[in-house]
């Protein structure tokens, strides 16, 4: 329950704002979308920037490379704008998807945050009640899938296209796989790699995905087998899922998982490893290859400007590679192969022109039939909604309709072992 004090301030400023709407006219801050996709900034007077005050909710804290990752990139938009840790931002560790993470938002509320920044997918309905309840302040959820049927003048959703980022550590994968086949050390058809999900989700769906088709680019007899954590963060469940892939014959593990399980299990085996959200090279100086990761101080600080200056933030931004969004870690040159870094740097030329399409139907099938049509449920909205046509010009068009990825497709070449046990 808000408490008297909260009340009467949400009331001062709601008089406030109409007093200024009444002298000034509607401005872009109005409760109609500026241009595609956009939402108002602000409503109400902007901060000073002395006040001005950012919040970052994380699932999990440092020990998660996935939270890091938000952590890291949180710090360097807040002291690059010339915010203070503690004094004028804030971040609170091991929100849970439930009740928790509403109590976060309502305490960075009253400690006069005007925009708040959560990072994990369950996070997503307890920012959005608090985004009704304080609509002088800016939530901005990552990975989520509301924001653009909601229609909240305050709420947003941000992600980036990195699935990209996962074809090029694929390539950095085939192309390892294909040393070892050079080497004699396995043959074109053992060429098998593991990855340890964590969810069954499109969003993890779409990065194995991606990744499987890098590599293939590059080692056409590659195949891949997938288990599942059924968790965002589990070590134990992580190095066991990586332990078993590898006692199935694969001879290159990848992850969505957010801890050291698989790579200190891939370290120990002496098994590469490609990781994710950053690198591993410290503790895995034998196997770590490289890391694709989410980079979003281009997206704190482009949120946190247009909160400060009162101008539209997207309702659901996506970030690229174009953007400094989508990146990849340095190549450990101990454990890749010759060729590495320059291959990745052509394919990454042919993603920002265009010459190459991550999701080409032409480069894998399904049931061993093409994929000429997909209707995907992009807005969210419930099986009695028309679904969204996805597929143009034989390309499965990845966080185009909405910001987080809706690629569920089971292709061939990708075998789903099931849960770890």
């Amino acid at each position: 329950m808000k408490s008297l004090k909260k009340v009467l301030a949400l009331v001062l400023v709601a008089i406030f704002a109409v007093g200024m709407l009444a002298a000034c006219g509607k401005s872009g801050g109005g409760d109609e979308p500026a241009g595609s996709g956009a939402a108002p900034g602000g409503s109400g007077a902007v901060a000073p920037a002395s006040e001005f005050k950012a919040g970052l909710i994380c699932l999990h804290d440092e020990n998660s490379t996935y939270d890091l990752n938000f952590i890291n990139g949180f710090k360097e938009a807040c002291e690059a704008m010339g915010l203070v840790e503690g004094e004028t931002y804030f971040i609170k560790t091991n929100k849970g998807e439930n009740e928790e993470c509403y109590q976060a938002a309502s305490e960075m509320v009253d400690m006069g945050c005007n925009v708040i920044f959560a990072d994990s997918f369950g996070h997503e309905d307890y920012i959005l009640q608090a985004a009704i309840e304080n609509p002088d302040v800016q939530f901005c959820h990552a990975t989520g899938t509301k924001a653009h049927t909601e229609k909240v003048a305050n709420y947003h959703n941000a992600f980036a296209s990195i699935y990209e980022g996962r074809y090029l550590a694929g390539i950095a994968a085939g192309l390892k796989l294909n040393e070892m086949i050079d080497s004699g050390k396995i043959t074109a058809d053992k060429a098998v790699m593991g990855y340890v999900g964590a969810y069954p989700y499109a969003e993890v769906k779409s990065g194995y995905t991606s990744f499987y088709l890098g590599a293939k680019s590059v080692c056409p007899s590659v195949t891949m087998q997938v288990t599942f954590t059924n968790s965002w963060y589990d070590e134990t469940l992580e190095k066991t899922g990586a332990q078993t892939l590898i006692d199935n014959g694969c001879v290159l593990i990848s992850q969505h998982a957010d801890s050291m399980g698989a790579p200190t299990a891939c370290e120990a085996a002496n098994v590469p490893n490609i990781s994710y959200n950053g690198s591993t090279v410290a503790a895995c100086p034998n196997t770590f290859i490289v890391s694709s990761r989410i980079n979003w101080a281009p997206y704190f600080t482009y949120a946190m400007q247009a909160t400060k200056d009162g101008t539209p933030i997207d309702y659901d931004y996506v970030g690229t590679i174009e953007t400094g969004s989508v990146v990849l870690t340095d190549i450990n040159e101990a454990a890749a192969a010759p060729g590495t870094a320059e291959a990745i740097e052509a394919a990454k030329a042919d993603l920002v022109s265009g010459a190459t399409n991550v999701f080409d139907t032409a480069n894998f099938t399904v049931g061993g039939q093409k994929l000429d049509s997909y209707l995907a449920d992009v807005d969210d909205m419930g099986d009695f909604q028309p679904e969204t046509e996805v597929i143009e010009n034989g390309v499965f068009k990845e966080s185009v309709f909405r910001s987080a990825p809706y690629f569920d497709i089971d292709i061939d070449g990708i075998t789903i072992l099931g849960d770890v046990q």
